[in-house]
């Protein structure tokens, strides 16, 4: 299934179709952000963050602007410094959020150049004076240079966690998947951006973008992680590669 424009999204849902959402940036009554300790991964615009704790970090889901974008604030236990992932929408919001849980951020990241990921980019990054990291290919469109160009097999350190850099290209020529491995056990959180989410991977333009993620997907998250890997995507609720592998085949077949 061919794609539309770059200023809209697509992902599959667990129903067998693709939803695509469009529109301007969505200005949202700025509401201090409430935290839920109880994790479920379901998380939704105006409502409160999710924090789950893994050994070694806690990962801090929110959701915010009219698309529905997933954020992702994870720290480190032992230090106490963090990572963002993408400051998508909402920036006044965003910026308190950050102010009062995460003070010793160190890196926001943006997984790909598409406007919905970053429409909060330039004034978080300019509050909080924390730099910034995006893929080259995907760097250009974005509101602030990136300070950090992150490559295929690169890794982030953050404190004593460090997260595997995946390029998985056909979303957008640079998205990036980042990955951590829980410590002591060897399971894998996966921060996938757009390009992976139950039911299927992320849109396409054309059937070589779609093969050539579908194919990086296959390879480099299917093919090396367990069963147990969390998938966290951009938008939507988390999954596992175990919920997902059965279908790789039928995703493939559909072309979508």
């Amino acid at each position: 299934m061919v794609g539309a424009p770059t200023d809209t999204f697509s992902f599959a849902a667990s129903s067998p179709r693709q939803m695509r959402l469009g529109g301007n940036v969505h200005h949202m009554t700025k509401q201090p952000v409430t935290i839920d300790d109880h994790y479920t991964g379901e998380v939704s615009p105006g409502g409160p963050a999710q924090r789950r704790t893994i050994p070694g970090a806690t990962i801090v889901k929110l959701s915010v602007g009219q698309m529905d974008n997933n954020t992702y604030l994870i720290t480190d236990t032992a230090t106490g410094k963090s990572l963002f992932i993408d400051a998508a929408n909402e920036p006044d919001l965003l910026v308190s959020y950050l102010a009062e849980n995460a003070p010793k951020l160190e890196l926001i990241v943006t997984t790909h150049q598409h406007w919905d990921h970053w429409q909060g980019l330039e004034k978080v990054a300019g509050a909080t004076g924390v730099p910034t990291a995006a893929h080259p290919l995907d760097a250009e469109p974005l509101p602030v240079t990136p300070a950090r160009l992150l490559m295929e097999g690169d890794t982030v350190e953050i404190g004593e966690l460090s997260f595997e850099v995946l390029h998985l290209s056909g979303h957008t020529p640079g998205s990036i998947a980042l990955v951590l491995e829980e410590q002591g056990t060897g399971r894998h959180h996966v921060f996938t951006g757009d390009c992976l989410f139950p039911g299927g991977i992320g849109k396409t333009a054309d059937h070589e973008k779609f093969t050539s993620l579908l194919d990086d997907v296959e390879t480099k998250l299917f093919g090396r992680f367990g069963d147990d890997t969390v998938i966290y995507p951009g938008h939507g609720k988390d999954s596992t590669l175990g919920a997902e592998r059965p279908h790789l085949g039928e995703w493939r077949e559909r072309g979508w």
